[in-house]
């Protein structure tokens, strides 16, 4: 097993989804130095790995039935669940480590991403809110960056005094109704499985054209949250969410036309979180 075998078996590509939000997390929190931003990006990269690789260990009996997921690399044995979780062990401590490096309160938080992680792949078993509970998994991307710079500071008083609203709150909760739009789509590729597998996602229960529609209405939903939140207090970074909020209807209102409408909604998708970053940036 390679660095290529261990990158496929996270989907390295996926991390482009949490970074951007994990440093406009920490840049709505103040002036980061340039360490702490390194140790959050640690961080960040640990969580986003634990959290797919977890994925991977808990659904390999539904993967190794789906066509589409029967090649990943548990359900081939090219990666044994010995090393499946050895891995998710590192990433752990890359996410703990990190942490700690960044404050106390960090660190004592971080039982909590954790527990989300190792729920999230059991909620598609009983009701289509999996899609919001991996919302949360990436919402508590920029709230964990934030305290991690916010933390050290003002110790337990950045959670209990309410420090993370308005700003953290609508940033967050903007994230998870953006990734719930995408997965909402995204499982539509499964559709016919998932009915036949007793597997619970939006299109099973409601169809394709309420997907789509509720998908819009996600979009339109984050880009407030966004627009709300402004931690640039700039209209730069509501014009960017503005902007990425359209490409991303115009392209789930095509579902039908294009040809590659999964790989199109999966960049335009990546690509909002870093034009918000740089909104920010710019603001």
């Amino acid at each position: 097993m390679g660095l290529k075998e261990i990158l496929e078996f996270v989907k390295i590509e996926h991390t482009l989804f949490s970074l951007p939000f994990v440093f406009i997390g920490a840049l709505t929190a103040g002036d980061p130095t340039l360490h702490q931003l390194l140790w959050i990006l640690l961080a960040g990269v640990g969580a986003r790995g634990l959290a797919m690789g977890l994925n991977r260990i808990i659904d390999r009996d539904i993967d190794s039935q789906n066509p589409r997921t029967s090649k990943r690399h548990i359900v081939t044995g090219s990666i044994s669940m010995n090393v499946a979780w050895g891995l998710c062990m590192v990433f752990l401590s890359m996410l703990l480590f990190g942490a700690w490096k960044l404050n106390e309160i960090a660190l004592m938080m971080s039982w909590l991403p954790v527990l989300v992680f190792f729920i999230y792949p059991y909620t598609k078993r009983f009701t289509w809110g999996c899609h919001f509970w991996l919302g949360l998994c990436l919402g508590l991307a920029p709230a964990g960056a934030w305290l991690g710079i916010v933390g050290g500071e003002l110790g337990w008083t950045a959670i209990t005094e309410f420090h993370w609203y308005p700003e953290i709150w609508f940033i967050s909760f903007g994230v998870m109704c953006w990734i719930a739009a995408f997965d909402f789509n995204y499982a539509l590729m499964d559709i016919e499985f998932d009915k036949k597998n007793g597997i619970k996602s939006f299109p099973v229960i409601f169809g394709k054209k309420m997907t789509q529609k509720t998908s819009i209405l996600l979009t339109f939903l984050w880009f407030m949250c966004f627009a709300i939140a402004d931690p640039g207090d700039s209209i730069v970074f509501g014009i960017a969410a503005g902007v990425m909020a359209l490409i991303n209807i115009g392209v789930i209102r095509r579902q039908e036309q294009l040809e590659n409408y999964q790989s199109t909604l999966f960049r335009a998708s990546v690509l909002t979180g870093w034009v918000l970053l740089a909104g920010l940036v710019a603001s």
